[in-house]
């Protein structure tokens, strides 16, 4: 954590640690910053006994408690996949005290289980099992950074927390409304998303709806570890922007695309 007036709050995903945004502190235009990045119960540090009660809920209620115990009033958030739909969650609960919104390819509908549908379609009664079979498949992925997510995995996760996590996202992206919920969010917003999930059926339909999205070349499900420059110099700009209503790229009520050296316009479905 970096006190500061207005900070930046980081929710990472399944599998991932607050030590992916760590560079946030010595990055040109967001050193200085006010930061807040915590390991979610289950995930990296963080240890409980009753992991069977940990949930996308449940990682909402513990966000507020966090913030209301760290006297943080307005901030802006980063959630991750898991962390994108807790960030989600949390912004429509408590609207008025978030700034602004990033997205990194957080759930919003069904097909945006690829990874946590593994529940349900490779079923194993042995949290441990299932962890390290989840393991195997990822590394066998073709995707961006698979391979190193997939070496992260088994030491970042209690196996415990696997299934009532998953279960829960599963069922918050099946029946959760979770992109009518996105789109009507009040605060600026931005959807982030790796070039290999361009296909994403949704994307042209949030341009029509003016949110505003950006592709990370060379990136999939995990652009912090496959693109952190272009991640970084998007959020940094949407950052900027959204403190500046009016200037720049328009956040909210127009259809615009962030464009760096790292980053492009969104393709087309495939």
């Amino acid at each position: 954590m970096v006190p500061g007036p207005e900070p930046v709050v980081f929710l990472h995903g399944f599998g991932s640690t607050k030590e992916e945004y760590a560079d946030f502190t010595r990055l040109p235009g967001l050193a200085g910053r006010g930061f807040l990045a915590r390991d979610a119960p289950g995930f990296g540090a963080p240890t409980s006994s009753r992991l069977d009660l940990v949930s996308v809920p449940f990682l909402v209620d513990v966000a507020v408690a966090v913030l209301e115990q760290l006297a943080i009033d307005r901030f802006h958030v980063v959630g991750h996949s898991m962390g994108g739909l807790t960030a989600l969650l949390l912004s429509g609960r408590i609207p008025d005290r978030v700034l602004s919104f990033n997205d990194i390819e957080g759930n919003l509908t069904a097909e945006d289980c690829f990874l946590s549908r593994e529940i349900v379609t490779h079923h194993s009664d042995d949290p441990v099992t299932f962890l390290t079979d989840f393991a195997a498949r990822t590394l066998a992925a073709d995707e961006f950074s698979s391979a190193l997510y997939s070496s992260r995995v088994l030491t970042t996760v209690d196996p415990h927390a696997v299934r009532p996590v998953f279960e829960s996202l599963v069922d918050l992206s099946d029946n959760g409304c979770l992109l009518h919920r996105f789109v009507g969010l009040p605060m600026p917003r931005i959807f982030m998303y790796g070039e290999q999930n361009a296909h994403v059926y949704y994307l042209p339909e949030r341009r029509r709806r003016s949110v505003t999205v950006v592709e990370v070349e060379h990136s999939g499900h995990w652009p912090m570890y496959s693109n952190p420059p272009a991640m970084w110099t998007a959020l940094r700009k949407f950052l900027d922007e959204s403190q500046a209503p009016g200037e720049g790229v328009p956040m909210v009520g127009g259809r615009a695309e962030h464009r760096t050296e790292h980053s492009r316009p969104a393709a087309s479905p495939r």
